[in-house]
C-alpha cells in the first residue's frame, strides 16, 4: 500500500480489466508506478479473476451498476462495476475514494458503449481500438 507524493498526487497501481459475458477479458489497463514482475501482473489479474464469482452474486443482490468495494486482498480493494448488457468492470487498486472510482466507471462505460456502436465490432471480442485505449488511459490518469 501507500505510495509517494509527486506533486501533491499520490503514485499507485492498479489493474483495471473489462470482463464479458462469459467471464473473458475483452480489455486490461496496468499502471505501475514501479515495474512489477510478470508475477505480480498475473497475480493481480487472478485476484481480479477470482473476485468475478463476487461480482456475479452482488449484481444480483444489489441491482446498482456501481458495486463498490466486492473484495479485498492484501492492502488492495477490487471494486466492480456492471453494464446493462453484463459487462464487467474491474479495478483492482489500493484504497481509491469510492467517487473517484464510481467516476472512472462512468466514464470508461460511456467510451465502451462508444465501441459498441462500431457496427464491426465483435461484442465478445477482445478491444483491439488504440483509441479506446489512449481513451481509458486518458480517463485513469484523471481519476486514479
Amino acid at each position: 500500500g501507500g505510495g509517494w507524493v509527486a506533486g501533491g498526487k499520490q503514485m499507485s497501481s492498479y489493474t483495471f480489466t473489462i470482463v464479458g459475458k462469459q467471464d473473458n477479458p475483452l480489455y486490461e489497463y496496468v499502471h505501475s508506478t514501479k515495474k512489477e514482475d510478470a508475477a505480480q501482473n498475473q497475480q493481480n489479474q487472478f485476484f481480479v479473476h477470482a473476485a468475478l464469482d463476487v461480482v456475479d452474486e452482488e449484481m444480483w443482490k444489489n441491482g446498482s451498476m456501481f458495486l463498490k468495494s466486492v473484495d479485498k486482498f492484501n492492502d488492495r480493494v477490487i471494486s466492480a462495476y456492471v453494464t446493462a448488457s453484463h459487462i464487467k468492470l474491474m479495478l483492482l487498486h489500493d484504497g481509491k475514494s469510492e467517487d473517484a472510482v464510481r467516476s472512472f466507471f462512468t466514464e470508461v462505460h460511456d467510451l465502451y458503449v462508444k465501441v459498441l456502436l462500431n457496427p464491426f465490432c465483435d461484442k465478445d471480442a477482445p478491444i483491439p481500438s488504440p483509441a479506446f485505449d489512449a481513451r481509458v488511459r486518458a480517463v485513469a490518469k484523471k481519476w486514479l
